[in-house]
């Protein structure tokens, strides 16, 4: 019941006992019985108190929508060709006024979180704030969604299909993340937070079921199931009780727009986003953000939305927007229950600790492994790795589950680079295919890795630098709690953080050579790796002089942290830039090539083509490529964008030798849309083939009836 509401039934209480009075009660009674209605109604009132500062921040990070590889599915042939939505960049700031300890978390609409992009991230904040966001406090989480550009990292390996680094879309990253941590920071006030948990069944399947079947019976029965249910939110509110925003972490992968479609796009982690943002708290995203709804990402390595999976990976039906559609709705309505249901504050203390680890060699003590001491090993992708996924396979020479290595794809590797026996004993049974950790002058990925423990009150979040299985995420959560078990009430894991290094199974998954164990870079201890790391990040913020129970002896940290490579300005690019555009003889960029009909019905799909300048000679970042435009009688007012649902701004090139293109937009008009006079505008940017100089364009079709 809100202030307001109780104030109302205050007042009608008081009419009505205020009428009987005079018959039936004295003045005295009178005053008693409304004294208690007024406190009951104040306590209602007043229950949660402001015991936090938080603010929060959102920005487009949109990366160029032409001609730059996605990032997902390593498929050469996906490049970008438009945007279905925009990504965006949604920050959190939670500090401690009393000892100003403070928390940034950060979603990221991204396939990975690349280590150069935390780096950038970090340098651009501490030129900003100084020492108050570090490595130490900051986390920035991908979605992973796999329909957004790559072309971020400084490592070879997730550079590879896409054709090299590309500095546009690092700047267009590392530069929104950091205006969406501004933006938070400067939204600072006194606020609190509640929490809820629950399970949603029907938004995710386990795609690597056999290698799941292979963790012990036991442990599979204690969890009761091979998908990860619970939905953890949290409700974040100002000033006592302003609701500006909400976070959820769920384990499933953001990749049902498939590995063929070629439009940019949060999807469905993003489209759970939109509704929560636009349809139910009406942000605009044009500097109306009065929410933000952040759906990140949890251990979700083996949970795929596409729960109708066939030979494609499709699912719940065969239309790949129709999925996206139906997967973010569900993770939407079942944050929305919890978010409306929540009344667990967070109370406590704001505490976080990191270090960076080798994950390449680090010496696992036998407390986290079958009882005896491990090392971990140096990275290597198995033949399993390039076999794929049910949701996106890969060359059929290549399959799941074979731990016999192929002597002709063991020669292609180690023209690479040879891997010794001691790393084929390391990594066994893995079929290694590559050791990219041995290339030089740099390792194709990285191997220094950041590791780090934040707890906001009850709630502890794991950030991890890779896509973990959910049985490898339940251990690792297991871990934690078992040190601060009187300190948290709830653990999330918060994967693909402040770095990619693919992914972690449990021993027993790494066994069964799936995609996800021959994705898993440093051999079968990997897991027990970061086991013993959570431990003592874990240790370390329990009292002085309190024991960790169980009381185990893990392998220290190294007495000197490793440092991770800062490799700006060693990467490459062969990509060629924009070198001009043009539209044919007698025409000009802007024009119409095919109009908008005269009229449509609700339903139906309204759809405009123009000859286009290259999206990349502007990002239009927080801006738009489009816009639907509706007659209100006294001008055109913006009904939609580019970042809106039913609508597509696709990109077409048409001939690369004289610099021609087209812009395709289209509409597909809602049925609930008022009657009435529309139209569709094109923005864009050319570059003139002389000077090279860059301007503006705009293209308008003729208005539209719909009815």
């Amino acid at each position: 019941m809100s202030f307001n509401q109780e104030i109302t039934m205050y007042s009608k209480i008081r009419i009505k006992y205020a009428a009987t009075t005079q018959q039936t009660l004295k003045a005295h009674a009178v005053k008693a019985i409304l004294f208690v209605l007024f406190s009951i109604c104040s306590i209602s009132s007043w229950a949660y108190e402001n015991n936090y500062q938080v603010g929060r921040g959102i920005h487009d990070i949109t990366g160029p929508a032409a001609e730059v590889g996605l990032m997902g599915y390593a498929n050469p042939d996906q490049k970008s060709a438009g945007i279905h939505t925009r990504q965006w960049s949604r920050a959190y700031v939670v500090a401690d006024p009393n000892t100003d300890k403070r928390i940034v978390f950060v979603s990221v609409d991204a396939g990975a979180l690349f280590q150069s992009v935390f780096q950038g991230v970090i340098n651009k904040l501490n030129q900003k704030y100084g020492d108050l966001y570090t490595e130490e406090n900051v986390v920035l989480s991908a979605t992973h969604t796999h329909a957004a550009v790559g072309g971020q990292s400084h490592y070879a390996l997730y550079d590879i299909t896409i054709l090299g680094f590309i500095q546009q879309a690092y700047d267009a990253q590392v530069d929104g993340i950091v205006s969406s941590i501004e933006k938070a920071h400067n939204d600072l006030k006194p606020g609190y937070i509640l929490i809820n948990k629950g399970d949603l069944a029907n938004a995710s399947y386990n795609r690597s079921i056999e290698a799941y079947n292979n963790n012990p019976l036991a442990e599979r029965t204690k969890y009761g199931s091979e998908i990860q249910k619970p939905m953890t939110v949290l409700k974040i509110l100002q000033d006592g009780n302003k609701e500006v925003g909400m976070i959820s972490w769920f384990a499933t992968h953001p990749n049902a727009m498939g590995k063929d479609l070629k439009l940019l796009s949060g999807d469905n982690k993003g489209h759970a986003s939109y509704l929560f943002e636009k349809e139910l708290k009406h942000s605009t995203y044009q500097g109306n953000n009065n929410f933000v709804a952040a759906f990140a990402i949890s251990n979700a390595g083996d949970m795929s939305p596409n729960i109708n999976s066939d030979s494609e990976g499709r699912g719940p039906t065969t239309d790949r927007f129709e999925n996206v559609r139906i997967i973010g709705e569900r993770q939407y309505l079942k944050a929305l229950a919890l978010y409306e249901s929540a009344t667990e504050q967070l109370t406590g203390s704001i505490e976080f600790t990191q270090r960076y680890v080798d994950m390449s060699s680090t010496v696992v003590s036998g407390d986290f492994t079958d009882g005896t001491q491990k090392t971990t090993c140096v990275a290597a992708l198995g033949e399993a790795f390039a076999a794929g996924t049910e949701d996106g396979r890969g060359p059929d020479l290549f399959s799941e589950g074979s731990t016999d290595a192929n002597p002709f794809f063991q020669f292609i590797g180690s023209m690479i680079v040879a891997p010794s026996q001691a790393d084929l004993d390391c990594h066994a049974p893995k079929a290694v295919l590559i050791t990219q950790g041995k290339t030089s002058p740099y390792p194709w990925s990285p191997e220094v890795l950041p590791v780090s423990l934040h707890k906001i009150g009850q709630l502890g979040i794991l950030a991890v630098p890779a896509e973990f299985t959910i049985m490898s995420g339940r251990r690792l959560m297991e871990t934690v709690e078992s040190v601060l078990g009187n300190q948290l009430s709830y653990t999330v894991v918060a994967a693909l953080s402040n770095a990619y290094s693919g992914y972690v199974t449990t021993k027993e998954e790494y066994d069964m050579q799936h995609y996800e164990g021959g994705s898993t870079h440093f051999g079968p201890w990997t897991l027990a790796a970061y086991q013993q790391s959570f431990y003592q990040l874990a240790a370390s913020m329990l009292p002085v002089g309190q024991n960790p129970e169980p009381n185990l002896n893990p392998i220290p940290f190294a007495s000197i942290e490793p440092i991770p490579r800062d490799l700006t300005g060693e990467t490459i690019n062969f990509q060629t830039g924009v070198v001009h555009d043009q539209a044919p003889i007698f025409k000009s960029i802007g024009d119409i090539v095919q109009n908008a009909n005269s009229s449509y019905q609700k339903g139906q799909t309204a759809v405009v083509k123009f000859w286009s300048g290259h999206p990349k000679n502007n990002l239009r970042t927080q801006g738009t490529f489009m816009e639907v435009q509706r007659w209100n009688g006294n001008g055109w007012s913006v009904y939609a964008r580019d970042n809106d649902w039913e609508t597509k701004f696709q990109w077409q090139r048409i001939d690369g030798f004289w610099g021609t293109s087209h812009a395709i937009l289209s509409w597909a008009i809602p049925s609930n849309v008022a009657a009435g006079y529309y139209r569709i505008k094109h923005y864009g940017d050319k570059k003139k083939p002389w000077s090279g100089s860059i301007v503006p364009y705009t293209g308008i079709s003729r208005y539209f009836y719909v009815y």
